[in-house]
């Protein structure tokens, strides 16, 4: 009976992730990411259940864990409430608990016996997803938007955080919680989280709903676009940046780029908006970066000030240059300078 609704869930789950993939462009690229890779994991979790293996008997499958899950959730979260559409660098650290746990489950089965600074950090990173849990039930809590997701959210986050405590108390010598050392239970208690998880991502696939925002497409439902155009146009207008340096012009307008390509304005922002995920002004300004920081490092322009590069480069003002900088970069133009002059010292 186990393995029968093992199977139900893994096939239900690869239907879900695969509809969700077709229709990928219909949602924003942030958001469709996380919530794809909790999905994922959730399956690749079922799948490598040491437990209850479908296919391997007493497999220790470390790298379908579930703590990847948790990372992705969190994240999912925390982009869902912020409504930022592009990932910021800084969020690759939360993966970094992940990298540190994958190599301590490594190190254990290649290393069978028990040792202290492992035990260690393996606790460390079990506090750390307990930290995820704890921030996500913080989040679905103080959300405004769409509070039925608590209902999903919640039971989730209570059973993965369950599971990390007897992870914590085994580590630390103490008597685990008998429940949930029962095989059975355990996977039971998986089967409940795919088809929790599962349920609302058909929610999200049948009805209107808001937990993945879609694209705004209305403004081009009537365009006459066709595959071959937008290709065209995109090595168009990138050829236009990458050869021609149109963003030199400092007074540059998606009008300007219409006339010189000869494409009509509302395909540009189109191609850029649907196609290449930017808008007109970050696509511009991200060359205008890449441009200023090729030049930082030519010691002919050792002379000029950071402003005198950044005008070279097409931008018009000093706050428009260091807000755009720090955008895309993380740092302001003076942090990132002197931490690229001790890289050369």
């Amino acid at each position: 009976m186990l393995k029968i609704l093992q199977i139900i869930a893994l096939l239900q789950g690869f239907f879900v992730i695969s509809v969700l993939f077709i229709n990928r462009k219909d949602y924003k690229k942030i958001p469709f990411v996380l919530l794809f890779g909790s999905l994922l994991s959730v399956l690749l979790y079922i799948l490598g259940d040491d437990e209850n293996n479908l296919f391997v008997e007493q497999a220790d499958w470390f790298l379908f864990d579930s703590s990847l899950f948790v990372t992705f959730l969190f994240l999912f979260f925390r982009y869902y409430k912020n409504g930022k559409e592009k990932f910021q660098k800084f969020d690759y650290l939360f993966f970094i608990p992940n990298i540190i746990y994958f190599v301590i489950e490594g190190i254990e089965v290649l290393f069978p016996t028990e040792s202290f600074v492992v035990e260690i950090f393996e606790f460390l990173s079990e506090l750390t997803f307990i930290i995820y849990l704890s921030l996500i039930v913080y989040s679905v809590i103080t959300t405004k938007k769409k509070h039925w997701i608590i209902y999903f959210a919640i039971p989730i986050v209570i059973l993965f955080a369950f599971s990390s405590l007897n992870e914590l108390l085994k580590t630390f010598g103490f008597n685990e919680i008998s429940l949930l050392t029962d095989s059975d239970f355990i996977t039971y208690l998986l089967l409940v989280i795919a088809f929790l998880f599962y349920f609302i991502a058909f929610k999200l696939l049948t009805k209107d709903s808001q937990l993945l925002p879609k694209q705004d497409r209305s403004k081009y439902k009537n365009s006459n676009l066709n595959p071959n155009l937008i290709n065209k146009y995109k090595s168009d207008i990138i050829n236009a940046m990458e050869i021609d340096k149109l963003y030199l012009n400092s007074k540059l307008s998606i009008h300007n780029v219409s006339e010189n390509l000869n494409i009509p304005r509302q395909y540009i922002s189109e191609v850029l908006n649907l196609h290449l995920d930017t808008s007109f002004q970050d696509f511009i300004n991200r060359y205008r970066i890449e441009e200023f920081l090729k030049r930082l490092e030519n010691d002919q322009n050792g002379h000029l000030t950071l402003l005198g590069i950044a005008m070279d480069v097409g931008f018009n003002s000093k706050s428009s240059f260091n807000s755009t900088f720090k955008k895309i970069k993380g740092l302001t133009p003076s942090e990132y300078r002197k931490i690229h002059l001790k890289k050369t010292e």
